[in-house]
């Protein structure tokens, strides 16, 4: 039991918690190369991303490996973040550094997804059965390429006019 939960039924809400995770960020850094910041999308990035960290935590016999250090790193790098946003509205530096935090926890939690996705699905996995062949290091260049690009798309774009 986790909070009171099985372990099947944590996994899935942590899951579910990553996946919107993930879909809140790909729409705020979209939004972002458009120059906007959409609040309720932002802000439930922010708190998914955070708590798919945290909830990671929780998971029973939890080595040092690349799940804590990717949750560690995550909440290290969404400091910043919320600070950028929350405190100091975007102003001055806080904008980049805003954009390149929220891109990069963007990119982690991506990361794990598709790790997650080349373990767990059916269809997936004899693809990959290692996670060093060709199509999981495709599916892992791809995300890295379009999170970048899309991110100096940002840097260049997203002036808002109040935070």
């Amino acid at each position: 039991m986790i909070l009171g939960m099985s372990l099947s039924t944590f996994t899935t809400l942590h899951v579910v918690i990553s996946l919107i995770g993930i879909a809140t960020g790909v729409v705020c850094l979209l939004a972002m190369v458009g120059s906007r910041l959409p609040t309720g999308v932002t802000a439930t990035f922010l708190l998914t991303t955070v708590a798919t960290s945290v909830t990671g935590f929780f998971f029973p016999n939890l080595k040092i490996g690349p799940p804590v250090i990717f949750g560690v790193v995550s909440l290290a790098v969404l400091i910043p973040v919320l600070l950028a946003l929350y405190q100091y509205h975007l102003t001055g530096p806080w904008r980049w550094i805003y954009i390149a935090g929220a891109a990069f926890a963007l990119y982690l939690n991506s990361v794990v997804g598709v790790v997650q996705a080349f373990q767990k699905l059916a269809f997936l996995k004899p693809l990959a059965p290692t996670q060093s062949e060709p199509p999981f290091l495709l599916a892992q260049t791809l995300v890295l390429v379009i999170i970048v690009g899309l991110t100096i798309l940002a840097l260049r774009r997203f002036r808002p006019a109040a935070a």
